[in-house]
């Protein structure tokens, strides 16, 4: 299973980054995905990225201020998070998927999240 970490309280404006690692396999070998859940409203993707190319597929409420890369020396991907915005608050979460996608309905392995809160 994966697990997302890294989360916590930051003002407006300001930086995080999240981490998903996993234990009991590899992480390259699949698409990796990072999706958020703020209080009543449902799972959105917020980025994701490919197992052989790598490539990087952002929603649009994020692209230009977070960006999703792996280490394969430590079996995780981060999602570095800038220019932090109070919508932004949410609970975060990484999971895996056999194609890249930033539908929740692609993927099946959901770990526990992390909770983001931006707020001043």
């Amino acid at each position: 299973v994966q697990q997302a970490s890294g989360g916590g309280l930051v003002q407006p404006g300001g930086s995080l980054r999240l981490s998903c690692t996993a234990s009991g396999f590899t992480l390259d070998y699949y698409t990796v995905g990072w999706f958020r859940q703020a209080p009543g409203k449902e799972r959105e993707g917020v980025s994701c990225i490919g197992s052989s190319t790598g490539s990087p597929y952002y929603a649009d409420s994020v692209k230009g201020r977070f960006t999703i890369s792996r280490d394969r020396t430590k079996n995780a991907v981060y999602l570095q998070m800038n220019s932090l915005k109070p919508e932004d608050t949410a609970v975060y979460y990484c999971a895996t998927s056999g194609r890249p996608s930033l539908s929740p309905d692609d993927y099946n392995y959901w770990g526990q999240g992390t909770l983001v809160t931006v707020s001043s």
